[in-house]
């Protein structure tokens, strides 16, 4: 089986060569470049399986990269800081990236986020319907303007195909496979990211945010995806009303 290939994008050389040291020592090819524009150059030639994404860069910071990147691939996408305001990692989050980690973190620390984020991307869609008939299973979910296909991982509101990111994806049919049950934000993260993620769980807040914003008529009275005040999300089945 060939190596994962991670791209490395970091105009800081020793941020390169210690985070490529500790990844090429667990078993992962490393490619890197040392801008935004050599990045996007980059993902053409190797179509790595990862991608680690500095923020503050020369020429293109991190989040136009990610917005340029996310028209090409829906691999992971990390973001690798100094920064640690709320709103970069919320914008950061907002251009379709899957995690956000401060430079302060240890390597190896690193190094498991990325494991756990390739573990999750090998495995999507990560759940199988457990409220529905499961005598046969279902790569097809129909609600009330909503079509999910779980095998093309297409989603058509309305008749018209929405563009999901990733996790959003994953987010929506692990909820919809399992109409009206309640997830905690910290499950949705075990489930979604893995419980070895060691990420943040405000994480899931802003996906969801973020895929209400193309699914509802009004994000902030959605129809699909409730909040349960206290407890965490749900998905509302109006066929069955």
């Amino acid at each position: 089986m060939a190596s994962e290939v991670i791209l490395l994008v970091d105009d800081d050389p020793d941020m390169i060569e210690v985070l490529g040291v500790y990844l090429k020592k667990n078993g992962y090819e490393v490619v890197t470049a040392g801008d935004g524009i050599e990045a996007v150059e980059t993902l053409e030639i190797h179509q790595p399986d990862l991608i680690m994404l500095d923020v503050v860069m020369p020429n293109l910071d991190g989040f136009e990269v990610c917005h340029l990147i996310r028209k090409k691939t829906e691999v992971p996408i990390l973001f690798l800081s100094s920064k640690e305001e709320d709103m970069d990692k919320i914008l950061g989050l907002g251009v379709g990236g899957d995690d956000y980690i401060s430079k302060t973190t240890s390597p190896a620390v690193i190094v498991a986020k990325i494991k756990a984020h390739l573990r999750r991307s090998r495995t999507f869609p990560p759940i199988q319907p457990n409220n529905r008939d499961t005598s046969k299973k279902q790569s097809v979910l129909e609600y009330p303007g909503l079509f999910i296909n779980l095998e093309s991982t297409t989603v058509k509101l309305n008749g018209s195909v929405v563009k999901l990111a990733a996790k959003e994806f994953q987010i929506l049919s692990l909820l919809a496979q399992n109409p009206e049950r309640v997830y905690s934000v910290e499950k949705l993260f075990e489930l979604i990211w893995g419980e070895d993620s060691l990420g943040d769980y405000r994480t899931v807040m802003v996906h969801i945010s973020n895929l209400r914003k193309k699914i509802e008529a009004n994000p902030d009275d959605p129809t699909y995806i409730k909040t349960i005040r206290g407890i965490g999300y749900k998905f509302i089945d109006k066929t069955s009303e």
